[in-house]
């Protein structure tokens, strides 16, 4: 209950602040940075050592690359069709793609499930969705921003990310079996907790509630497919396609079902791909995704 009361009180606090004509409002931009080159980083330090690996990780984590490779395709060729800007297909991947999987996923997952759940629910997280924006997610915010293809600049791009730097170093840690001191854990974790407050506080900065804003209908597009299509097609692969039905497949469809990715809205506006809806896509997307997750565990009672 008290992450709920968080998520709304920072996004209101946001809210708040842009009508405060003292107050800098283009400060999200230095928020933004503080959120992806120091937070980010301190979380893939301190949760990937510690995963232990099994063949059954494989659908947990795969769940969150396959979901963001089907938002590559869909919005690529629906863009494309439409004669959408890259700009707005960049965007839509970036937060329909991507699920809310630790913030929102973690405290939901632990409450329907129990602690044994954030098991699943961390690896969804970690070695998926995180690692998922941190390298495929670069690479779309980098290729739609420019607009043309630069193989090499964008690979820089990717490299020289520091949290996919310290992802890379993490895995290391892991694979030699070794974790870090007690009291370097306990500080990352200590910054990797703003990783939430700093971001949600951006968005509401960044959040407008224009009712002639062109980007409605493109909001309902990107919410439908996060919080309805790709649990739908999670689902129907994992459980009628590889016929499986244990609790932790339920609570990988869970996990997909969950509202956009702070930090995928985050890259989005740091890289110019319609910063207004993609903080709409989080701003809409987290209070109308309770009542789509109620619907997602109902149906999972079922399989």
């Amino acid at each position: 209950m008290n992450n709920f009361i968080l998520i709304f009180f920072f996004l209101a606090l946001g809210l708040i602040l842009q009508h405060v004509k003292q107050f800098p409002t283009s400060i999200y931009k230095v928020l933004n940075k503080i959120v992806i080159y120091l937070c980010l980083p301190a979380i893939t330090l301190y949760h990937i050592p510690k995963i232990k690996w099994s063949n059954e990780l494989l659908f947990p984590i795969g769940a969150g690359w396959i979901a963001f490779l089907l938002a590559v395709v869909f919005f690529h060729f629906l863009g494309k069709k439409l004669g959408w800007s890259n700009k707005l297909i960049g965007c839509l991947i970036l937060t329909a793609g991507l699920s809310n999987s630790s913030f929102l996923g973690y405290p939901i997952i632990e409450a329907l499930y129990g602690k044994k759940g954030l098991e699943t629910a961390i690896l969804v997280d970690q070695p998926g969705t995180f690692v998922v924006v941190s390298t495929l997610g670069v690479f779309v915010a980098a290729f739609y921003s420019k607009g043309s293809p630069d193989a090499w600049s964008i690979c820089k791009k990717i490299i020289f990310f520091p949290p996919f730097i310290t992802f890379v170093a993490a895995c290391l840690l892991n694979v030699f079996e070794y974790d870090l001191e007690l009291n370097v854990q306990s500080f990352l974790l200590k910054i990797g907790s703003l990783v939430t407050p700093l971001a949600l506080l951006s968005v509401g900065l960044q959040l407008t509630f224009d009712r002639r804003s062109q980007h409605w209908r493109f909001l309902r597009l990107g919410l439908f497919f996060r919080l309805i299509l790709t649990p739908f097609i999670i689902m129907v692969l994992y459980v009628f396609v590889l016929n499986q039905h244990s609790e932790p497949i339920k609570i990988t469809i869970m996990e997909t079902a969950m509202a956009p990715m702070i930090t995928g809205a985050i890259l989005a506006s740091t890289y110019g791909l319609k910063p207004k809806l993609s903080s709409m896509m989080i701003g809409f997307g987290i209070p109308i995704s309770f009542v789509t997750l109620a619907f997602w565990y109902f149906v999972m009672s079922f399989i």
